[in-house]
């Protein structure tokens, strides 16, 4: 074992024992990482308990010692002895076999979170246990963290999921594909969202959207959007009325609001392929491929939502013959940055789907998104959302 004394080496050590902790917020790696902070440096052996309340039982989670073959048989022995519960606010040392063990609650915030136990045949200098107690409380502080980062992302994940379509039907004469990618750290929830759903008999009602920001306020505008959409849809609303009442809805959130871009339409199977009718609410224009490879814009500008009272919105009407496609998509694809160039600059994107000729829906979506990932090195900042309809 190493000299004791405090110092500047020591302090380095926990120093950089603080930045290994704080680099994590994966709850499971928090334990392996304490481990491997104080043996051998401490201690021989290190076993880490946690539990799932305060006053919930310990669980072993992590054993690690300085000749893995005795690991096995250590933990054997562990099984065997109590070395305590959650409820445990202080240090404490007891015998375990032929070695003395220092147990360290692992409190942060007020709350037991389980147990560092270090294991040496000597005794325990004083010294060695108060750098045992600082790196408990720098390792608890950790485990909390990322505890509560992974509860947050879990949440938000649930969330997230909560504002996609709950089931993609199936559409007579429609072969079609979606892509969702929201952007940004697991704990933000994306703006981006799409619908695909059955309004009436032989009509179905699809939507693009894309709401300023992310978080949980972007969030409560999407959840508005798709459940007005399908409710008014159901109701018998038109396209053009679904949007202008969406828009006031919007409206009346008042602070809350957030600006929104959408694109919505229905399906009409016909003997020639597929009747649609759409808005494009400030949202990137729709284009239409042809089997030959032919590209054209089919949608009209019109105002986004959520900034004008006074607004009426037109339809636009396009007919998908058999093996055409219409490709819809978020900002997150037209606006996908490389340097000082956009993907839509100079038509990017109707050149990329030109290239996408005789492919299936799927294949389409997949072609546009893999596209933009290559446009640029850097991850995208934003979310990507893509909507690709094709008649069969």
């Amino acid at each position: 074992m190493e000299e004791t004394a405090r110092g500047p080496h020591w302090l380095g050590f926990l120093a950089d024992a603080s930045d290994l902790l704080a680099g994590t917020l994966d709850p499971d790696m928090v334990p392996a990482i304490i481990a491997q902070i104080v043996v051998p440096r401490l201690s021989n052996w290190c076993a880490v308990y946690t539990s799932d309340s305060d006053v919930g039982p310990l669980r072993l989670v992590y054993l690690w010692h300085a000749d893995e073959a005795r690991i096995d048989g250590l933990r054997e022995r562990l099984s065997e002895v109590e070395i305590g519960d959650a409820e445990t606010r202080t240090t404490s040392l007891v015998h375990v076999a032929d070695s003395q063990v220092l147990a360290v609650p692992l409190v942060a915030r007020g709350r037991s979170l389980g147990l560092m136990c270090l294991g040496r045949p000597d005794r325990f200098p004083d010294d060695v246990i108060q750098f045992a107690e600082d790196i408990a409380r720098r390792a608890a502080l950790a485990m909390d963290n990322a505890r509560l980062y992974a509860q947050q992302a879990a949440a938000n994940r649930a969330l997230q999921r909560s504002l996609l379509p709950p089931n993609e039907p199936e559409v007579p004469g429609l072969d079609y594909g979606v892509i969702y990618e929201p952007a940004g750290e697991v704990n933000e929830v994306g703006g981006d969202f799409y619908d695909l759903f059955k309004a009436g008999d032989e009509c179905w009602r699809f939507a693009i959207g894309d709401v300023c920001g992310t978080g949980p306020e972007a969030a409560a505008v999407t959840g508005l959007a798709r459940h007005t959409l399908r409710l008014l849809a159901r109701e018998g609303y038109g396209v053009a009325a679904v949007v202008g009442r969406l828009n006031q809805a919007i409206l009346e959130e008042g602070e809350r609001a957030r600006f929104l871009t959408l694109l919505h339409g229905d399906i009409t199977p016909v003997e020639t392929g597929l009747e649609v009718r759409l808005v494009s609410a400030g949202h990137p224009e729709a284009l239409r491929l042809r089997p030959t490879g032919e590209v054209e814009a089919v949608t009209t500008p019109q105002s986004l939502l959520g900034v004008f009272h006074e607004v009426s919105y037109d339809t636009d009407t396009i007919h998908l013959d058999h093996g055409d496609v219409l490709l819809a998509v978020t900002d997150g694809v037209t606006e996908r940055r490389s340097g000082g160039r956009l993907l839509d600059d100079d038509g990017g994107l109707a050149k990329l789907l030109s290239e996408c000729a005789g492919l299936s829906a799927r294949a389409v979506a997949e072609r546009i998104r893999r596209s933009a990932a290559e446009f640029a090195a850097e991850p995208s900042a934003d979310d990507l959302a893509i909507l690709v309809l094709r008649a069969r």
